[in-house]
């Protein structure tokens, strides 16, 4: 029994054969923490401008000063009053507004779209991926089985197992519980069997809903997935199965980011089948099953040892925890536990998957306009500053140039509202 194991039902006798701090969960925060310690900082480029900047600038209105009044001759008022215009005329709101009128834009256009930013430099990070790993169950899917073969069952046989189903808490139990037509069935001596099902007594007949082997089905072939199975006293064994759909747009955004030139991988830790089928569904190339959170980093490790390999991580489980802390840049859905929230950069909301792309093309535009506004700012204290120096510029047309330019930089950030 892992440690943040939840029972559903009956008592258990534990027996503790290891340390607290050897437990799976304390496995899990150790591996969270190497993570943390091994992802780089971004520092931005307005923090490097800004150190040099103000110097700079003063230097250059001294330098001004000293050639006009002692190498040009000209009185010390109106070489003083050039020098001012090149404090004036340089515009350090600009470069200072580059970033943050862009943060504050994409977080907005984010927000609108049911997606929460939690780190600073996540959107920088996020323009650069170009690997993508999505968890299954609660990422690709909705992280609830529902059950596929209502159709090809008796409505007496579905009324009688989802009425039994409803004194259960199992996650299965609870999904076929939903088909419970009008009232429930009056069952007697309900018994539930830790780890195979629920026995009953109904209108005199032995009633059994439970695992295959409970149930006397082991040689009856069906589908794979999750099951559950009715056995009636006198009746050959009925199978209910169940899978875990995929989000309503999941193909499509795997599409889309495939399209958009990314390397797409499914990691989970159900079955090997089970994931290679939702894998197919989802139009994924790369699956891998049946990995703890140990192996889950490690596979992360394995491809950002690779050249060039910049990862996204979506999930939402106990088990993605490490991934998502360790990952290039990782979101989680709004569903997902409070330790996978905590590790995860942005957390968006919904039923659908596609706050994913939105994110990245809000990321890429983002970081296309931090380039530009950096261009537009630099381009203009190159022109501006030396016809300063050179007396070209009046102190009144100086303010007034500084002004625009800032207006400029945020005008152009303000393209972010347009991105789908």
């Amino acid at each position: 029994i892992f440690a943040g194991t939840v029972n559903l039902s009956a008592s258990v006798d534990v027996l503790v054969s290891k340390a607290a701090e050897d437990s799976l969960l304390a496995d899990i925060v150790r591996l969270m923490e190497k993570a943390g310690q091994g992802q780089a900082l971004y520092v931005r480029i307005a923090d490097r401008f800004a150190k040099m900047y103000t110097p700079v600038v003063h230097i250059l209105a001294l330098g001004t000063f000293l050639i006009w009044w002692l190498g040009m001759g000209l009185v010390w008022q109106e070489s003083l009053m050039i020098a001012v215009t090149v404090l004036i005329i340089t515009c350090p709101c600009a470069l200072a507004l580059a970033v943050p009128v862009v943060q504050v834009l994409a977080t907005s256009r984010l927000m609108k779209a049911g997606i929460l930013v939690k780190s600073g430099d996540a959107l920088e990070r996020l323009a650069t991926v170009n690997t993508v790993i999505f968890d299954k169950t609660g990422t690709l899917t909705h992280g609830k089985p529902v059950l596929m073969n209502a159709d090809h069952i008796q409505p007496d046989d579905l009324q009688m197992a989802a009425s039994l189903a409803a004194h259960s808490g199992h996650v299965l139990a609870r999904a076929l519980a939903q088909h419970i037509q009008g009232a429930a069935l009056g069952f007697e001596n309900i018994t539930e069997h830790p780890g195979q099902g629920l026995s009953a007594v109904y209108q005199g007949q032995d009633i059994k809903l439970g695992s295959r082997s409970f149930c006397n089905a082991s040689d009856v072939v069906t589908r794979q997935g999750p099951e559950i199975w009715l056995c009636v006293d006198g009746q050959s064994p009925v199978p209910f199965i169940f899978s875990d759909v995929l989000r309503s747009d999941s193909s499509g955004v795997v599409k889309d980011l495939i399209d958009e030139g990314m390397d797409i991988h499914l990691l989970s830790g159900d079955r090997i089948d089970i994931v290679q089928d939702v894998a197919a569904q989802a139009g994924i190339l790369h699956a891998a099953g049946q990995k703890n959170p140990a192996e889950k980093y490690e596979y992360l490790s394995s491809l950002k040892r690779q050249d060039s390999r910049r990862v996204l991580m979506v999930g939402d489980g106990l088990n993605d925890a490490p991934v998502l802390a360790g990952a290039d840049v990782s979101m989680s859905p709004s569903t997902a536990i409070d330790m996978a929230q905590n590790a995860a950069d942005m957390v968006f909301m919904g039923e659908k998957l596609s706050p994913v792309m939105t994110a990245y093309r809000v990321a890429r535009l983002s970081q296309k306009l931090v380039r530009e506004n950096f261009a537009l700012a630099v381009l203009y204290n190159v022109i501006a500053v030396p016809m300063a120096m050179m007396g070209y510029v009046t102190p009144l047309i100086a303010a007034l140039a500084m002004s625009g330019s800032s207006l400029v930089v945020i005008a152009n950030s303000f393209r972010l509202r347009k991105v789908i």
